[in-house]
C-alpha cells in the first residue's frame, strides 16, 4: 500500500491557510455575522488541522499497527474538510452573484 500521509499533510497545510484567508476575509468585510459560511469554515480549519496532525503521526510513527490508522482518520478528516470547504464556497458564490 503506498503511503498517502505525506500528501494529505502537504495538502492539509495549504487548504488550511486558505480557509484562515476566508474567515480572515469574512470577519474584515463584515459579512460574518449574516451568513453560515464562517461556521463551516471553521469546521473545515479543525478538521485540516486535525488531518495534518494525524497524517504527522502518521509518518513519524514506527509502529506498523497505527501508522494505517493515523493514515485513514487524517484521509477521512481531510475529506470531511473538503466537504465543508465545497459548502463554505457555494455560500459565497450564492451571496456575491
Amino acid at each position: 500500500m503506498e503511503r498517502k500521509s505525506s500528501h494529505i499533510l502537504n495538502a492539509s497545510s495549504n487548504l488550511l491557510g486558505f480557509c484562515l484567508v476566508i474567515i480572515t476575509s469574512l470577519k474584515v468585510t463584515r459579512y460574518a455575522h449574516g451568513t453560515y459560511i464562517d461556521e463551516a469554515t471553521g469546521i473545515a480549519s479543525l478538521c485540516l488541522a486535525a488531518s495534518c496532525i494525524f497524517s504527522f503521526l502518521a509518518i513519524r510513527t514506527g509502529n506498523r499497527i497505527l501508522q494505517p490508522r493515523y493514515e485513514k482518520l487524517a484521509d477521512y478528516l481531510f475529506l470531511t474538510a473538503l466537504i465543508f470547504i465545497t459548502v463554505s464556497v457555494l455560500f459565497l458564490s450564492i451571496i456575491f452573484l
